[in-house]
């Protein structure tokens, strides 16, 4: 019992290292962050919340906010270049802005937790095509208390054309979820 007591211990040790010095990200087995299973939760329209408001300065160093984009459903996506579910995710959420922006929909992504320099290399080779506010304090996360757990990462809402929350993910989206769910909030009137 007592090697494989130290077996576990000394694979966490491995593991941990492979993570490498990551400062003031989250490390593996740090409990504060809640991984999610990627499920889209629609609500009904009787039961959505208003929209906090969300600003901040893009990781291109413009200025982004909630508002500029009224009347638009909008695609809120809570990341970090340290949180492997958010790179795994970042393709579908490319390629669905992509595919959805003629049909007025608008991405927005949080940069949450992250180092400026980190975060800039995950977009430079990911190239969302959407902006992104840097929210290394975790401000606009905190916004959402209630309806996003603020350790959530990644997490994905959809915010209606009345700026109500529409729908919400925690974890990596899929991409027929993620695709269905945006058009059904999108063909709302």
């Amino acid at each position: 019992m007592r090697a494989q007591s130290f077996a576990a211990v000394a694979l966490l040790v491995v593991v941990a290292g492979c993570a490498g010095n990551q400062g003031a990200q989250p490390q593996t087995g740090d409990t504060r962050f809640i991984a999610g299973d990627g499920k889209i939760t629609l609500f009904q329209a009787a039961d959505r919340k208003v929209a906090p408001p969300v600003e901040g300065e893009t990781l291109d160093g413009g200025t982004a906010t909630l508002a500029a984009h009224k009347g638009k459903v909008v695609v809120l996506n809570f990341w970090a270049s340290w949180c492997a579910p958010c790179r795994a995710e970042a393709p579908v959420l490319k390629d669905i802005s992509a595919k959805t922006k003629a049909d007025g929909v608008e991405f927005l992504g949080i940069d949450f937790k992250d180092r400026k320099a980190d975060a800039l290399a995950f977009e430079r080779s990911h190239k969302s095509g959407y902006p992104s506010i840097f929210d290394q304090p975790g401000k606009v996360a905190l916004s959402f208390q209630g309806t996003v757990p603020p350790a959530a990462i990644p997490s994905t809402l959809i915010i209606d054309r009345q700026g109500r929350i529409a729908a919400r993910a925690l974890g990596a989206v899929k991409y027929n979820d993620l695709l269905d769910a945006v058009t059904k909030v999108g063909n709302e009137r």
